[in-house]
Parts: structure tokens; sequence; C-alpha cells
């Protein structure tokens, strides 16, 4: 596909401005963006004027003017599963921001839609696309630690996420679904598919409907064991957001990324510092700059495999497998744990 690449992004709200700046930042590899959407019409012309495109608050009259080649949808996620429908019926290849939906069944009704009409479909899936994680990753694969036993992936903050997103209070499900989708996509990449889940989720902060910490253990296909944690109550200084801790041991070594984005690599006897460079462009902003940059990365990546004619990374049947470790993970915390037995006192 030589030609541009003609995207529109449907949603305009705090996390789509990332999105905006990335599909323009990405006009010499191929993107167009023709046009801006949003329920809201003041932000939808808002974002008309920033960069550039034509706005629209109706996502029939976008499609009906600007037959985009790429949608992206960057709404809440109890939209997902009637705006991919209508794309999947229209043939129109779709990325859609994660969560992928609420619940599981509106999950598979997504997947279900889109095979039915063969559509392209990619989940926005970001942290694995993080410059860090793409070094980790390649690290890894090079086998600078042998083979993976054990590893830990932290994203602890108490950063206030609810100041740009209030409606995050009033989640039914809360951060397993926000935040942990993204550390629990993370394990599958580093680490291989899941065979099985065990979860503690907690609820910290009076003001939130549901769980705002949770700490997982996953039992790999590999053999490999992983904790992974996520929190939005976390007490620490400096606070460490937006980056995700690592700790990744194997037969050969271990491997740290720390806060810092310093990769430590350690046979056991010592240690060497990889230090990690995010490109950084003049839109994006600390901290918030690691997050900001996957997303340009994510749209690249699944921009590349459109135009391939190959199915993204990130597609529908992969993104299916991180959001059945979601389930797994609330089902396991929603069970009764196995009781310990009393103590004996003589």
């Amino acid at each position: 596909m030589s030609r541009k690449t003609r995207v529109a992004v449907i949603g305009c709200g705090f996390f789509a401005q990332n999105h905006l700046h990335g599909w323009k930042d990405l006009a010499e590899e191929g993107a167009d963006l023709v046009g801006v959407c949003d329920m809201d019409p003041r932000k939808a012309e808002a974002a008309a004027a920033q960069f550039a495109a034509p706005a629209f608050s109706s996502t029939e009259a976008l499609l009906d003017a600007l037959k985009p080649d790429l949608v992206d949808v960057v709404t809440r996620m109890d939209t997902h599963r009637e705006i991919c429908a209508a794309m999947a019926e229209r043939g129109v290849a779709t990325i859609v921001q994660k969560p992928l939906a609420p619940r599981w069944e509106d999950c598979i009704a997504i997947a279900e839609k889109a095979r039915k009409h063969g559509s392209f479909l990619a989940v926005h899936e970001n942290f694995r696309f993080q410059t860090p994680m793409l070094q980790v990753k390649k690290l890894l694969d090079e086998g600078v630690v042998g083979d993976i036993s054990w590893a830990r992936i932290a994203f602890r903050t108490g950063f206030d996420v609810f100041s740009n997103q209030p409606y995050l209070y009033d989640e039914v499900r809360f951060v397993i679904l926000d935040l942990g989708i993204h550390v629990l996509d993370l394990a599958r990449v580093l680490l291989g598919e899941v065979q099985h889940v065990s979860c503690e989720a907690q609820k910290r902060n009076p003001r939130v409907r549901a769980e705002d910490t949770a700490t997982s253990l996953l039992r790999h296909e590999s053999g490999a064991v992983s904790i992974v944690e996520c929190t939005y109550m976390a007490r620490r200084h400096p606070d460490t957001f937006p980056h995700t801790r690592l700790e990744i041991e194997g037969s050969r070594g271990a491997l740290i990324l720390n806060s810092d984005d310093e990769i430590i690599l350690s046979d056991g006897t010592s240690s060497r510092y990889i230090a990690v460079h995010n490109p950084i462009a003049p839109w994006m902003a600390r901290p918030w700059h690691v997050a900001q940059q996957s997303v340009v990365e994510t749209n690249r990546q699944i921009m590349r495999s459109f135009r391939r004619g190959e199915r993204a990374a990130t597609d529908i049947a992969d993104n299916l497998k991180t959001c059945a470790l979601v389930e797994a993970a609330y089902a396991s915390a929603a069970m009764q744990s196995t009781q310990v037995p009393p103590v004996w006192h003589q």
C-alpha cells in the first residue's frame, strides 16, 4: 500500500489526545488524519481545530462522509461493542482502545462479529510497546537470562488518575480491568501463555466502588511463575508513575527494569547497566512521556500490519488471551480462598 492510510479517530477525550498526536507524528510514515468524532460536539470541534481535521458528532456521518481506511476508537469501553459491530458491518479496519469491553461476553461478541465479516480488528494494548519493554523483550529473546523461571511485574502508583477520569470511581470493575490488563498482557508477552491464575483483590480507597489493588500469581505454560501487581493506592516517594517495574530471573542470570529507565543485567557475580532512552516529542510531558511514546509506537505497529495486509500483534485473537487472564483474576478474587487451619496450642 503506497498511498496514505486515511485514519479517523472516534473519541476526543482525555487519553484520545495522545492518539491524535500519535497519528500526526506518523504522517511521514503514511498516516493521514482525515477526521475526528465525539458525541460531545465541543470536544470534536476542539480536536478538529487543533489537528486540522473535520469534526463529526456521529459515527455514521463520519463514515459516510470520509470512508476512512482505518478507524481508531478511543471511547469508553461500554461503547466498544456497538461501535466495533458497526465498523465490521461496513468492512472498516478498526483499532479499539483497551479494555476491549467491560464483560467477557461482550469481548466474545466483538470477536465473533469481526470473524464473521473478516474484519481487521486490533486492540490498542500499548504497554508492550513502551520503549523499555521492547528493549527488555529483545534481551530476553536473545537469551541473556537463559530459561525464565520467575518474574515480578509491578505497576504501583498513587498518581491521581481520577482527576482526568472521574468515572473510574464508579466502575463495578476497576483496577484489574483498567490497569491490571496491561501488566497481565506484559506477563504473557515476556513469559509466555498462562495455565492458571490466583488473585487477591483489595479496596483500599473508600471512595471507589470496586477494587483498586490486585496481586496475582500466574503459572505459565513454560513452568515459569510470575507475580503481577497493580494499584492506584501506593504511598511511596518518589512515586514511580507511569513506570512498570520488572524483575526477571532465569537459568543464566537476572534482569531488572527500574523506575529510572535502566535495565540491570546480572549473572550472579557482576552487573551491568543499560540505559533506555525514550524518544520524546514536543507534545509529550513528564511523567506521562513513557505512556505517550507507547501510543505512537502502538499506532505505528498496527498501521504497518494493516498496510502490509497482516494481522496485528495485538489483534482480537491475541487480545482475547489477555482478556481471559482478566476474567480469571476476577474469578479467583471472588472465590473463597483456602482457609489456614487453626494453630494447635499445647
